[in-house]
């Protein structure tokens, strides 16, 4: 994500290195460039002119503070002004009304609200333990019914079944005595969206609001669009006064103009920002941590999260045991490998590590790192149990038929007990430090 801006900003912050004092004189040049990347991102004009004025009259003549160098002291102000730009904090689903909550998703075609409602769905019954029911209310297009059910069942999420007929507020006050009935508490409903905004989809939207008084109307907007999507946005809240906005395909070539411009233009916040296309390509969208983003800080508090989902705390317990008894196996080396790649893709992952951005940008790099992965794993699946638990006995001819098993070369299989043997020896000095090793396992 915002690798284009991210690449600009970083030439321009350097240019500013070296100074004593950051002064209207030595400012110029980086504020020019900086104004330049983000009209090339397709910022908001306006935005781009009112965060220009707030970092020149906040850098000019400014002292360096503390042991800041001005670089470093510019970049703070960047980073706190991007901060503003994107909103501030992050801001939570409003869910403490009565149940069933009602939480509208409106938006255009195309822009992933049916896929949107699903993984919110998830989000809301994995990670925050509701009780979803999700309502397809786009009678226009039949396919979009027959796609939220299967993607409710993927997730295992119930879906309320429309029927051929039912209006739109018909479907959503059915769906609300379902989901009163049966004990849902909360209920996604997937609107219809047109090609373009016209007052026949809105005037549909206006009536399925006041008949439900939902909590939360979200506008589902494609990033991948820019400035339209500020657009997009700006109309539905003039007509549907939203409540927040889901950003999606942040993962694909957007600039990042539509994340930097659509909190000032609307005054309304960016709740979630999707990320791919599984279910689970959700992320909730915190200000602060998109601005380490595009200043190529990394986001290791999104990574830490990543990592506590996929290793469960027992699990995480049990092995800082081990590595305290000096007992890391090849199996634990396994689910180790296993967990980084449940956390996702090696890009968004490298993307998300102070140092790692040249890893992140170099696809080749990406590319040998996940193929090393499921080396690893397939290796380590071709051996015995008691190879695992004891890789001493790993001679010549073990390793030879591991190699046949795992189609891989002796090779490979050298390579994996090697980078096993590094890691053994890097728990072993974990291991010392008592507690920190638990604490730290929490973490992987």
């Amino acid at each position: 994500m915002f690798e284009g801006i991210s690449n600009k900003l970083g030439v321009t912050l350097k240019k500013i290195r070296g100074y004593g004092k950051l002064s209207d004189s030595n400012i110029q040049e980086a504020i020019r460039d900086v104004r330049l990347s983000l009209l090339e991102a397709d910022v908001n004009f306006k935005v781009v002119k009112g965060f220009i004025d707030s970092v020149k009259s906040r850098a000019v003549g400014q002292e360096v503070s503390g042991s800041l160098t001005p670089g470093q002291q510019f970049v703070k102000i960047i980073h706190e002004e991007l901060i503003e730009v994107l909103g501030s904090e992050t801001v939570e689903l409003d869910l403490k009304a009565s149940p069933p909550v009602a939480i509208m998703i409106v938006g255009l075609q195309g822009s992933g609200k049916t896929t949107s409602a699903a993984k919110l769905a998830k989000t809301l019954k994995e990670t925050l333990k509701r009780s979803p029911l999700l309502v397809p209310a786009d009678i226009y297009r039949p396919a979009a019914i027959e796609q939220l059910k299967v993607l409710g069942e993927q997730i295992g999420v119930e879906t309320f079944d429309t029927q051929p007929g039912m209006s739109p507020v018909d479907i959503c006050l059915e769906a609300q005595k379902e989901a009163l009935v049966g004990g849902f508490d909360v209920m996604l409903i997937d609107t219809a969206g047109r090609l373009h905004i016209d007052q026949e989809l809105m005037a549909e939207l206006r009536d399925i609001k006041s008949s439900i008084e939902p909590n939360e109307i979200l506008l589902v907007a494609d990033a991948m669009t820019g400035q339209d999507a500020v657009n997009v946005a700006h109309s539905f809240n003039e007509s549907l006064d939203i409540s927040g906005v889901v950003l999606t395909k942040m993962d694909g070539d957007a600039r990042g103009g539509a994340a930097l411009s659509i909190k000032s233009v609307t005054g309304k916040p960016i709740k979630f920002f999707g990320t791919g296309e599984k279910l689970d390509a959700l992320e909730v969208f915190h200000p602060d941590r998109i601005a380490s983003l595009i200043l190529g800080m990394g986001d290791v508090m999104t990574f830490i999260e990543k990592a506590q989902t996929v290793f469960e705390e027992k699990k995480a317990e049990e092995m800082a045991q081990r590595i305290l008894k000096k007992d890391f196996s090849l199996l634990d080396f396994k689910d180790s490998m296993i967990a980084i790649n449940k956390m996702g893709s090696i890009e968004n992952m490298a993307s998300m590590i102070p140092g790692m951005k040249q890893v992140a940008n170099n696809p080749k790099a990406l590319d040998m790192a996940e193929k090393e992965i499921r080396k690893t794993i397939a290796i380590i699946d071709s051996m015995t149990q008691k190879e695992r638990r004891n890789h001493t006995i790993l001679n010549g001819s073990r390793r030879k038929r591991i190699a046949t098993g795992s189609g891989t070369k002796v090779q490979d299989v050298n390579r994996v007990v090697k980078n096993y043997m590094q890691m053994r020896n890097m728990m072993k000095n974990m291991g010392k430090f008592g507690k920190m090793a638990k604490r730290m396992m929490r973490f992987m």
